[in-house]
């Protein structure tokens, strides 16, 4: 069964201090979620903006795949998959085995 969907993201980033923080926001029409991240410059570093921008986006993202995951164990455990903390079996097709 084909399926094509849009979704959008919005990135902002802010920067005070030698301190860079990341918003992304993610709007899947069904589900909004937002994912945060910070970067500081230390002392002795020589303050380069782009390092904490990727920094901080990285992170971001990392908040937010995060919390991707636990609503996709939520929606499978709703859809009948088994709990991932009482199975000891990889549930087929879904499960990622890295995490």
């Amino acid at each position: 069964m084909p399926h094509t969907a849009e979704w959008k993201v919005r990135l902002y980033l802010f920067e005070e201090d030698h301190t860079t923080k990341a918003r992304l926001e993610l709007d899947t029409g069904t589900n909004r979620l937002t994912g945060h991240g910070t970067a500081r410059c230390a002392p002795q570093d020589n303050d380069v903006p782009e390092i904490g921008d990727e920094l901080a986006v990285a992170r971001a993202m990392e908040d937010l795949a995060l919390q991707m995951k636990r609503a996709a164990y939520g929606d499978m455990q709703a859809a009948g998959a088994p709990s991932l903390q009482e199975s000891l079996k990889p549930y087929s097709g879904w499960l990622d085995t890295t995490a």
